[in-house]
């Protein structure tokens, strides 16, 4: 009998800077402008570094939506040498680059011109759909207009860039918004063909936040979105969970095909309270399917080129790593 497989991505997680123009209700992640707001070249180099050590592929570049529209941040964009946070997302892409770690930057709102630009040193890219629903969390956030989200996961398409999205879940949608955000996923998919992997994702309450109060989805709520997902969306769209938020090993068999990016440097600064499983507790976690390693830009997309060609040679070569590893593991 054949094993299912569930994959997973070795990364680090570089959050170039905290500093967001949203005001989302369940955020901890946003901080105020103050010295310490950039992550440094140096501690990029050196994460890099360190990663690549650990055998890490991907490069998770994040950082808070237009930064640049916050007073003050300019000044320490400035100091570090750089005009704009998308030079500086583009100089750190190509030291990862460098390094042999392929880069997938996620980076709230961006153009067409933008992602384009970024196109060039990201094996892929993501953006979090979160929900189509207007909710009030998201009141003040002008980045999580729904509208302004699916605009940009299309414009990825139309760029044929690899790409990943997802729900989050517990924000004040309903199960009825849940089909719609996966139905508008659906059909962005069948025009263009670009988005790999779905990501069903738990809110965590963050004390502080104005949500922080706010019940938590369980774990029968999660498998029955999942399995939702699973039914509506192309089988080559994996779906994926994070297996530091909730008891993944009683979400596998709901249709869970992939564990996402997992460090074994950096925590997850989106969650900080919840830290990263070992690969051991991985295998755990999967039970009795087989835990492959996967690079941040899925097999189908390499087969069909959907990369810059400066991109290849790294590719290959990772590419040539994971399969080496996972088939010794």
């Amino acid at each position: 009998m054949q094993h299912r497989i569930i994959t997973f991505s070795r990364n680090v997680f570089l959050p170039l800077t905290t500093v967001c123009r949203n005001r989302c209700g369940y955020c901890c992640f946003r901080t105020p402008v103050h010295d310490g707001c950039l992550m440094s070249p140096g501690e990029v180099e050196n994460t890099l570094s360190n990663g690549a050590a650990l055998g890490c592929t991907e490069a998770l570049f994040t950082f808070g939506e237009h930064p640049e529209e916050e007073p003050g941040f300019l000044a320490y964009l400035n100091r570090a040498g750089y005009t704009t946070i998308l030079d500086y997302c583009e100089a750190m892409c190509r030291r990862s680059i460098a390094c042999g770690i392929l880069p997938h930057t996620n980076a709230g709102i961006l153009t067409y011109e933008e992602m384009d630009r970024l196109r060039a040193v990201n094996a892929s890219m993501g953006l979090m759909l979160e929900t189509t629903a207007h909710v009030p969390a998201h009141a003040g956030s002008k980045g999580k207009e729904p509208a302004v989200r699916l605009g940009m996961i299309e414009d990825a398409g139309k760029l044929r860039i690899p790409f990943t999205t997802g729900l989050l879940l517990g924000i004040g949608e309903t199960m009825a918004d849940r089909e719609e955000s996966l139905l508008a996923i659906r059909d962005l998919h069948r025009r263009y063909g670009h988005i790999q992997e779905i990501i069903i994702q738990n809110f965590c309450p963050k004390p502080g936040t104005p949500m922080a109060h706010f019940p938590v989805p369980g774990t029968e709520e999660i498998c029955s979105t999942i399995r939702l997902a699973r039914s509506m969306l192309p089988k080559e769209i994996a779906i994926q969970i994070p297996p530091n938020l909730i008891d993944a090993s009683r979400l596998i068999e709901c249709g869970v095909d992939d564990l996402g990016g997992v460090s074994p440097l950096t925590i997850d600064y989106v969650n900080p309270e919840h830290p990263w499983p070992a690969l051991e507790e991985l295998k755990k976690i999967v039970g009795d399917a087989h835990l492959r390693e996967r690079l941040c830009i899925y097999p189908q997309y390499i087969k069909r080129g959907w990369y810059h060609k400066d991109l290849q040679p790294l590719i290959n070569r990772l590419d040539q790593t994971v399969k080496a590893r996972s088939s010794g593991s």
